[in-house]
């Protein structure tokens, strides 16, 4: 069969293949980058990935619809401006991150609404290079159809390349471009092949020569935007395959230098040089605090779910404990502990896995078991469920006691009623401690729930925050309460939704 005049010298079919393949796993590429690179302003979430996917995928869509209205043209018109609408990927993509900064900070101090400030986020940075890698697929399929001697199966191949490249740049991605480039070095590769993608385009196509120029022209302001973006300051220290860690230098005390650790957009805990057994949040002072209360001594056994600073750890090395294993999934975690928070690595058994997992595959028991789990509005669901907490119990010493902080809205407190009658389904008595004061209106309250087998001997204690702060246990009827009033559900590895319940449930109905 001989192809139409108007596509004869319009290339092989294994090059439109490749190129379709190409475009589709750059796309999965910047999608991925996108959520690292969002993760420094607002956390990274099940809203979060929510609302990047929607937006990337709003963008193919709609590019797909004007690739289908582009693909109408002779087939070598339809490629020159595919070239260009590639020039335009090239552009918005090596600009992402400068839109980022630029336009992050003013949505999140205008928009009150954290679902709706996430997705404008989104949609400044990342919508339009979405929009424009959706554009060639249906372009580079109509092209191939009309080239091929059998159309349909030339379909079939152009669907097959898009979706075998949407894997591959997923799985690159994940485990090599994040990893070693950094994400805005990722972008600046992604910008930089969809030039490539322009040029081929622009060869198909039989671009002329002053269009070719200014093509040239488009590229060079591309890579400008790459070469700004990679010459501004990191927003974190350390990009780890997990998180972004930057440390904040405080003012100098008494105790000696004292560093904040900001994990993506949180504060996960505060050390001092001189002073490793003062807490200086409100939850590390009570995590370190009851158990050792509950205890009654220093050399107890514990577990620790989750790194951070090692803020608790290393207060309860300093006090004598030696047998302190903590689970911190980011050795960039434990590495920044180390060298900028003051952490002796020779002082605990350092695992860096999943919490749950080490919990299990471990066979030893321990006097306390420490879950740190509760940040903002991004809790790991499967450290929150009945069979978690099962596997806590299993693991506890007898007369062990289970700490771990909750973080709730005053006026609801969704979150903390349905953590209180999961943790009874295992637990005989469940405490509730807070602050020692009356709640303000839509505060976010700083809880820690104790879980073990006898009440606690006291009902308050004083611990230093660094100033000496009271913490008191709720009534037992106060929590009866809470539970009525807000028809609290068991959370199993099933159903958990502890995004919505730990009080952006308003935001949703």
């Amino acid at each position: 069969m001989t192809p139409p005049p108007d596509i004869a010298h319009t290339g092989p079919l294994w090059l439109l293949l490749g190129l379709q393949a190409g475009i589709s796993a750059a796309g999965l590429v910047v999608e991925i980058v996108a959520g690292r690179m969002i993760a420094p302003y607002v956390g990274m979430s099940l809203y979060t990935w929510t609302s990047i996917i929607a937006v990337v995928l709003l963008g193919f869509s709609i590019g797909h619809w004007w690739g289908g209205r582009l693909a109408e043209r002779e087939s070598r018109a339809a490629l020159r401006i595919t070239g260009w609408v590639m020039v335009a990927a090239a552009v918005f993509t090596a600009s992402a991150s400068l839109v980022l900064r630029v336009a992050a900070e003013p949505v999140l101090d205008t928009v009150a609404n954290p679902l709706t400030a996430i997705t404008a986020i989104a949609m400044l940075a990342f919508f339009l290079p979405s929009l424009f890698a959706g554009v060639p697929a249906p372009v580079l399929a109509i092209v191939a159809m009309r080239h091929a001697a059998q159309p349909e199966r030339a379909l079939g191949a152009m669907f097959a390349a898009g979706a075998a490249g949407a894997i591959v740049g997923t799985l690159l991605a994940g485990f090599l471009f994040v990893s070693w480039l950094g994400s805005v070095g990722t972008l600046a590769v992604m910008a930089l092949f969809y030039g490539l993608a322009a040029a081929i385009c622009f060869r198909l196509g039989g671009l002329a020569g002053g269009q070719l120029l200014f093509a040239l022209a488009a590229g060079a302001v591309a890579l400008l935007a790459c070469l700004r973006a990679l010459a501004l300051p990191a927003v974190s220290d350390v990009e780890s395959s997990y998180y972004c860690i930057r440390t904040v230098p405080l003012a100098d005390e008494p105790e000696g230098p004292v560093n904040l650790m900001v994990i993506d957009h949180l504060a996960h805990g505060i050390n001092a040089r001189g002073a490793p057994r003062v807490m200086y949040t409100e939850h590390t002072a009570m995590l370190d605090a009851l158990p050792r209360m509950r205890m009654g001594r220093d050399d107890f056994s514990s577990f620790h779910v989750g790194g951070g600073s090692y803020s608790v750890p290393r207060a309860w090395a300093n006090r004598g404990a030696t047998a302190i294993t903590v689970a911190e999934i980011d050795p960039a975690v434990t590495g920044v502990a180390e060298a900028r928070f003051w952490f002796d690595r020779e002082t605990a058994t350092v695992l860096h896995a999943d919490g749950r997992t080490a919990l299990r595959q471990s066979a030893a028991s321990y006097d306390v078991i420490v879950g740190d789990a509760f940040t903002d509005i991004a809790v790991p669901a499967h450290l929150v469920t009945v069979e978690f907490f099962r596997l806590v119990g299993d693991r506890l010493a007898p007369g062990g006691v289970f700490a771990m902080n909750v973080v709730d809205n005053t006026d609801r407190l969704d979150a903390l009623a349905a953590l209180i009658v999961t943790l009874r389904e295992v637990f005989g008595v469940v405490e509730v401690w807070t602050e020692a004061r009356g709640p303000e209106p839509g505060e976010r309250r700083v809880f820690v729930l104790l879980a073990g087998a006898a009440d606690s001997p006291v009902s308050t204690i004083v611990a230093r925050t660094p100033e000496p702060k009271r913490f008191a246990a709720l009534d037992r009827a106060f929590v009866d309460d809470i539970i009525a009033r807000t028809g609290a559900r068991v959370l199993t590895d099933d159903y958990a939704p502890i995004d919505r319940l730990i009080g952006l449930g308003p935001i949703l109905e």
